[in-house]
């Protein structure tokens, strides 16, 4: 038992934030903004689930952050995020393919869509403006994987779903990657569900470099990028993970299937190249099978 600072905020706008000291039994700290930040080695929920099947293990100083879609009837989740608050980068955003959102009813949002997350606490607000010249404001949830609604559409555009991404490598291979997962995403012949994980790497030794913003934030250039897939048909598991270095590829005119299989890893080395534990909410019996191996026949790459 530890003590820990915690911060209560009064109801009234013209209250000020008081700290206290406490001893809490299972060790949970507090954000001054009142966000529980869980236990020492977990991130922060603030909002969420994140016992679903697509959000992998939380690490200590990621805020967990989902964009949901609140309808008349019912609330269907657009996607999560797990966002590092010092690297001021999101480590992965997770989301589905299924019933409630694979369909195509809007197009992309205006170009002047991109905001910083309103979900975010505002100190880590990077702006959202561009990245300077020779890099994206890559989509990790890709625009065309939420075009069940003008709402969902626009929630692609918040900074959280941003990294700097080369242009050449931004609209190239990396699209070709994104229309795969699409394909497979809105085929209900593929999946009843499609779960899609996706990331530039942040620790370290995989960061290129670092951009310093206008506001003094500075934002990690991925040296990597990677995509973990878990499809569910009819109660059966398969998955397959995708690994590929942040490069302009000029060598590459057409990122066909061929092209697709170079960069497949099972999920179990995709969590040793990321240090990310993908799909731990599985039955431990199913992840240990469907992380161990792949086959590209099961996923269309043969």
């Amino acid at each position: 038992m530890k003590l820990r600072y915690f911060a209560t905020r009064f109801a009234s706008v013209m209250a000020a934030a008081t700290l206290t000291m406490t001893a809490c039994d299972d060790d949970i700290l507090y954000d001054f903004d009142g966000i529980r930040l869980g236990t020492e080695s977990q991130g922060a929920v603030v909002s969420g689930n994140s016992s679903l099947v697509e959000i992998p293990e939380l690490q200590k100083g990621d805020l967990f952050i989902t964009h949901n879609l609140i309808g008349s009837t019912d609330t269907v989740m657009n996607y999560s995020l797990a966002y590092d608050t010092v690297k001021m980068h999101s480590r992965w955003v997770a989301f589905r393919f299924d019933g409630s959102n694979r369909k195509k009813n809007t197009g992309r949002s205006d170009s002047d869509a991109f905001q910083d997350d309103p979900d975010l606490p505002s100190r880590f607000y990077v702006g959202s403006y561009g990245f300077g010249s020779g890099y994206d404001r890559g989509h990790l949830c890709a625009s065309n994987d939420r075009l069940i609604s003008e709402e969902a559409n626009r929630q692609t555009f918040y900074m959280t779903n941003m990294s700097p991404q080369m242009s050449a490598f931004n609209q190239l291979y990396w699209v070709g990657f994104e229309l795969y997962v699409q394909d497979l995403g809105r085929s209900e012949s593929f999946s009843d569900t499609l779960y899609v994980v996706k990331g530039g790497t942040i620790k370290d030794s995989q960061i290129e470099g670092y951009i310093t913003r206008p506001n003094g934030k500075t934002v990690p250039v991925p040296k990597y990028y990677y995509m973990a897939l878990l499809s569910c048909k009819s109660g059966s598991y398969s998955a397959i993970g995708f690994w590929m270095e942040h490069r302009s590829y000029d060598e590459v005119s057409d990122v066909d299937k061929t092209e697709i299989a170079k960069r497949a890893v099972c999920i179990d080395e995709l969590e040793e190249l990321t240090g990310i534990n993908f799909f731990h909410n599985l039955p431990d019996a199913v992840e240990a099978k469907v992380e161990a191996e792949y086959q590209l026949s099961s996923w269309n790459l043969q």
